[in-house]
């Protein structure tokens, strides 16, 4: 529940300009119309709108229409914001019902970086939180999920980077016919476990999140090691995970 009454004049102001949105051009008896909001007051948003540019009044008709000012307003809206709306129910709902926490992670240069995880939501996990950890590419299973499904191109360049990268996590980067052949077989069965030896105290399933045919995030499942092991991990959460991978690119194509 709101801790405090909505500002009424700004959610006048969204409601006029969700009302432009929907026809290119629009009077002022249209929008008066479309919003129930009394005319007098339409003219005045409507003039605070002009002055930002985010709306333009023809003259020889007095007819409204958005501006090209109002692109700034969704200039910030893609790739991570995207991802995170798209990601936040169904991994909730996930964590809900098998109680471990999930991760969403993207790119970030020469790391996999945590943007969403589910940890409030689990009574299971380990940490107080993980948003925007870095995960090596090469040792993390988020990492090693992200690097098996992208583009030889863009493999080759990641690699090139993490042979010249003094993290102890990617030392793996340094036997490169070792870690192509590692990530062929992540590519062939569909997901990927972090390295051997790394943090043993936990495990993390993680599978690719797509936008087409382009790799875009990662998700992941982390358990705690001495309750699940790798084995029952895979029988147990592997298709949940791939569903709800699915389930976020297909909001990720509505959005």
């Amino acid at each position: 529940m709101s801790s405090f009454a909505p500002i009424r004049s700004v959610e006048r102001a969204l409601d006029v300009l969700q009302a432009l949105n929907r026809q290119p051009v629009c009077s002022l008896d249209m929008l008066h119309q479309h919003t129930q909001i009394p005319k007098p007051t339409l003219v005045r948003l409507l003039e605070t709108l002009q002055r930002r540019n985010i709306v333009v009044r023809a003259q020889q008709y007095g007819a409204y229409s958005l501006a090209s000012g109002v692109k700034l307003l969704s200039a910030g809206y893609h790739g991570e914001p995207r991802i995170v709306e798209a990601a936040a129910a169904p991994t909730d709902a996930l964590t809900q019902k098998i109680k471990w926490p999930l991760a969403v992670a993207v790119l970030d240069h020469d790391a996999m970086v945590v943007r969403y995880s589910t940890i409030p939501n689990s009574p299971l996990a380990l940490l107080h939180s993980t948003i925007n950890m870095r995960l090596s590419l090469v040792s993390r299973a988020l990492g090693r999920a992200y690097l098996a499904f992208c583009d030889r191109e863009q493999r080759r360049a990641l690699l090139d980077m993490l042979q010249r990268s003094d993290n102890q996590e990617d030392a793996l980067a340094h036997d490169r016919p070792a870690l192509l052949a590692g990530l062929r077989k992540v590519r062939q069965q569909g997901y990927a476990l972090r390295a051997p030896g790394v943090r043993p105290v936990s495990g993390t399933l993680a599978v690719p999140v797509l936008e087409g045919q382009q790799v875009i995030a990662t998700l992941g499942m982390t358990w705690i090691a001495s309750a699940v092991s790798d084995e029952q991990a895979i029988a147990r959460y592997l298709q949940p995970l791939c569903q709800v991978s699915a389930q976020i690119s297909a909001r990720l194509a509505e959005l």
